[in-house]
């Protein structure tokens, strides 16, 4: 019997990783807390369509990247973003152009992870709270106190502050990851009946709560009767109104995108506000991956590389690297 190996996390990270295993013939089984595949790839289903609340968008720098991201163009699965881009500074707009090629997820940002996902076995809703080693294999404790296992090897492919509580095990990993600080997001969506009289499609922020914002139906594939926006709160106002209750942070969000716009502003005919605990790393780290090969436990995440959607990529490839290298 061929024992699999464990991946906690079906974010890019997780997936990527999943992929290069299961290309070199292993088997895996994967684990999420959610009730789908993405992390902060995901999108939400609303009243207004799908909304993409967590990564607005990625580039592709490194060639590896690029062509995984030319093959999900070619299956249909991301088109590039050509918005009309704006900055916000000293109060005042400005448009932004830039050669950059910004690539989404079509028709949402999760089409992505789910194309990723394809037909891995993955058990959904199931939040891993413990990851111990016996003496060959490694089991996993869920928090309905159930058991999963044996399994070879374990990736970890969650935010730092929730891959340190599955460390126990790699008390040597444990202490670098639990110096690794993350910086929340407030995410809020509103929508109008009457679409903005403006030509501003995404902008990015300077000197107010908000960091960036975009306007959802101008991305490709994005179908809706409705004028949707979508704004990201800055980390430094995000951590200081964490538990601020919803409703109050779309007011407050809602009042800074008025006052910035300088446009006639109705009532949003629909508000949604979602908080990302571990939005980003705060500070840019390079490890790529972090392994314990005699153990057999690895852990990747964006937070590893540069906290971008590529890093996140790039550093489940690293964490499958190295766990091949270990096994040939």
């Amino acid at each position: 019997m061929t024992v699999p190996i464990a991946i906690i996390g079906t974010g890019i990270a997780g997936l990527s990783a999943a992929r290069a295993l299961q290309a070199a013939g292993h088997a895996i089984h994967l684990f999420d807390k959610s009730h789908g595949s993405g992390g902060r790839m995901s999108s939400k289903r609303s009243d207004a369509g799908a909304l993409d609340m967590g990564a607005q968008y990625f580039t592709a720098r490194d060639r590896r990247f690029a062509a995984t991201v030319q093959q999900w163009q070619a299956d249909g699965h991301v088109a590039e973003w050509k918005p009309l881009l704006y900055n916000f500074h000293g109060a005042k707009l400005s448009p932004s152009p830039d050669e950059q090629v910004r690539w989404v997820g079509k028709p949402r940002m999760s089409a992505i992870t789910r194309a990723m996902l394809g037909d891995m076995p993955v058990t959904f809703a199931c939040r891993i709270t413990e990851v111990s080693r016996g003496e060959e294999h490694w089991n996993l404790l869920d928090a309905d106190g159930r058991s999963h296992g044996p399994f070879s090897q374990v990736i970890i492919a969650v935010p730092a502050p929730q891959a340190t509580a599955l460390l126990a095990a790699a008390p040597k990993l444990a202490g670098v990851v639990a110096g690794v600080k993350m910086e929340p997001t407030w995410a809020v969506a509103l929508a109008f009946e009457t679409p903005l009289n403006t030509p501003l499609e995404g902008c990015f922020v300077q000197d107010s709560p908000i960091d960036w914002l975009a306007r959802n139906r101008s991305k490709p594939g994005r179908e809706s009767t409705v004028d949707t926006w979508v704004l990201h709160a800055t980390s430094a106002w995000s951590r200081q109104h964490l538990d601020m209750p919803k409703e109050q942070v779309i007011d407050q969000l809602h009042g800074a995108f008025a006052e910035l716009m300088n446009c006639a502003m109705p009532a949003p005919a629909f508000t949604l506000a979602h908080r990302w605990l571990y939005a980003r790393p705060s500070g840019a780290r390079e490890i790529g991956a972090l392994s314990d090969p005699d153990l057999g436990i690895y852990v990747c995440g964006d937070w590893c590389l540069s906290g971008r959607v590529e890093g996140a990529w790039l550093s489940g490839q690293e964490a499958a690297r190295r766990l091949l290298e270990h096994l040939n």
